[in-house]
């Protein structure tokens, strides 16, 4: 079994890491550089840094803060929010991004996913999704959970890996920040459409979910939370040695 990752997810409005629920209610949290600095030093695999309010705002990705927090880790660092052509995958890439995740700005051009595939490589693509249940169909939802689609999420996830995408992150928008476990149905649909890593976001209340959620599913290669990082609920090395004593193979 390969190696599970334990990723911590850093949600920037206005410079700040902030975390709601259900994509509602922000409450401020810390500063993303010490955030990141802090999960860097204490066993995080990867960092994922969204600029959460950029697409609904229409407005290009905070840079300088970014550029800070990338100096900070050295693990690899994912970062989305407002990557809409292919000269914002190439500002990211050189603040110091490993990895750039798209949403709106794939569901408005479609074409940016091949094209950033083509130019960095399918491994540089990570395709995030926010999506939630409406009338029976997992629906994507845009701007940062704002605006209902109408796509159906899984045909725009296979679609998405077909053009070039590398990864996906799948945000369960019902599970998001409600601490009642990761949203395995939706999970076990996108697993069963694609052959690139899955990241599981949305519901971690605790370190039986990992558990739950490894154990289930064992085609997701990753966990990602924040909330319960963030106030401390869920230390990262004890995380990761339940999950080995659990036979959950992670980098210890």
């Amino acid at each position: 079994m390969i190696t599970k990752r334990i990723i911590p997810c850093l949600d920037v409005k206005d410079g700040r890491v902030v975390k709601g629920t259900n994509f509602q209610e922000l409450a401020d949290v810390s500063s993303p550089v010490e955030l990141a600095r802090y999960y860097s030093g204490c066993g995080a695999d990867e960092l994922v840094f969204y600029d959460i309010t950029a697409s609904a705002e229409g407005r290009a990705l905070f840079t300088d803060i970014l550029r800070e927090t990338a100096s900070s880790v050295f693990i690899p660092l994912t970062v989305g929010g407002g990557v809409r052509t292919l000269d914002d995958f190439d500002r990211v890439l050189k603040c110091g991004a490993d990895k750039v995740s798209v949403n709106s700005g794939a569901i408005r051009d479609p074409s940016l996913i091949p094209q950033a595939a083509q130019r960095y490589g399918d491994q540089c693509v990570v395709l995030s999704v926010d999506a939630k249940r409406v009338d029976g169909q997992f629906r994507v939802f845009a701007k940062g959970g704002r605006e209902d689609t109408g796509m159906d999420a899984i045909e725009w996830i296979k679609s998405g890996v077909k053009n070039g995408a590398g990864e996906i992150v799948l945000n369960s928008i019902d599970t998001d920040g409600v601490k009642g476990g990761f949203d395995l149905e939706m999970l076990q649909a996108v697993c069963d459409v694609v052959d690139v890593p899955v990241i599981a976001s949305g519901g971690a209340g605790g370190i039986r979910d990992f558990v739950t959620l490894f154990r289930t599913l064992p085609k997701v290669d990753a966990g990602l939370a924040a909330s319960i990082f963030h106030f401390g609920q869920v230390k990262i090395p004890d995380l990761k040695r339940a999950l080995a004593a659990e036979g959950i193979p992670t980098r210890l």
